[in-house]
């Protein structure tokens, strides 16, 4: 799992996976990555770089090949990927593939909260979250199709992946607030009397201090 690894930083995957191709320096390490969209892939924080490169070397994942001068720019140290980082790769892949772990997004935390905005108004902002979500599910359609004319679907799997997330979560939406405008959302009354009476309803304030799980 994750956090057994010498190297856990997400970076330290998008560089091992890069490096595996030929050594380079971290500027084209970045140069690369950036291309490759993992900083949209993988939440990259571009300023750890150095030291996420530094640590694989003291682990024993990357080592320094060489160094060379372009130009005026300084010296830069160019690393090669060794055994030992092959399959701390090939281990990091099978491990995020394989061991599903729990993510929390923003929105399922809002979510889980959502009460004590009134339905009208959390109804609003779903749909402007909806609208918002179907311009950007488009506009990954229609880019997904353009790269897959030039592109091989094997570097393509994680946009897919993206897409089937986002119209998921755009379905679920449209199905909540459809059952929050027809009135078949089962606890709306009592979520309209907490906000009309500015007091939360007694059997709803005997499950917040009780919560969801049983004795």
């Amino acid at each position: 799992m994750a956090g057994r690894r010498k190297v856990n930083n997400l970076l330290g995957l998008a560089v091992l996976s890069t490096v595996v191709q030929r050594p380079m320096h971290p500027y084209e390490m970045a140069t690369l990555m950036r291309a490759r969209g993992k900083d949209r892939d993988m939440g990259v924080k571009w300023g750890s770089l150095y030291t996420v490169v530094r640590n694989l070397e003291k682990h024993g994942f990357l080592e320094v090949e060489g160094t060379v001068r372009e130009g005026a720019h300084p010296e830069r140290t160019i690393y090669r990927i060794t055994d030992a980082g092959r399959a701390e790769l090939a281990d990091w892949v099978r491990d995020l593939i394989a061991d599903p772990e729990p993510e929390r997004p923003r929105f399922e935390a809002a979510l889980s909260v959502c009460g004590v905005l009134p339905p009208d108004e959390l109804t609003g902002l779903l749909r402007r979250r909806l609208a918002l979500l179907e311009e950007d599910v488009a506009a990954q359609r229609e880019a997904l199709a353009e790269w897959r004319r030039e592109t091989p679907r094997l570097f393509l799997v994680e946009a897919e992946y993206d897409l089937a997330v986002r119209e998921a979560e755009a379905a679920w939406i449209r199905s909540f607030v459809e059952e929050l405008t027809s009135g078949a959302f089962p606890d709306l009354p009592m979520w309209r009397a907490w906000h009309e009476s500015g007091r939360m309803p007694p059997e709803m304030a005997e499950l917040a201090e009780r919560g969801l799980t049983s004795d």
